[in-house]
């Protein structure tokens, strides 16, 4: 797909995980996530020469990430039991882009951690 048009916001979430493996990550611990979406398509849209609406997808964005800003995860319902790895929150997310938006093409969603880690869904 040889056209790509991203959005990038911000979450910063609370959380903890269990299980032995997340040593220290085990107790609760924060984390500021910069997250882009970023949508792919074959052709351009042609009665308007774009991907996607640059607009609705920062806004879409926005309000997937809204019910996580300032929280923690952990306290939320939709993710009891649940470790809430970057590469889960990832895939999350993506889910709820689709949800908000009507785009066909394939989308990746990124969450960096830092500017060392990051993970990514896309389908």
């Amino acid at each position: 797909m040889p056209f790509c048009v991203g959005v990038r916001d911000s979450v910063m979430i609370a959380h903890s995980f269990r299980g032995e493996a997340f040593g220290c990550a085990q107790n609760l611990h924060g984390a500021t996530y910069t997250v882009e979406a970023e949508f792919f398509a074959d052709a351009l849209q042609p009665d308007t020469n774009w991907v996607i609406d640059i607009g609705a997808a920062s806004k879409a964005l926005a309000t997937a990430l809204e019910p996580y800003q300032c929280r923690n995860l952990d306290d939320l319902e939709e993710f009891r039991g649940q470790n809430t790895t970057t590469e889960f929150m990832a895939r999350h997310i993506h889910s709820r882009l689709r949800t908000l938006l009507s785009f066909q093409g394939r989308l990746r969603v990124t969450l960096h951690e830092s500017f060392k880690a990051w993970a990514s869904f896309e389908a």
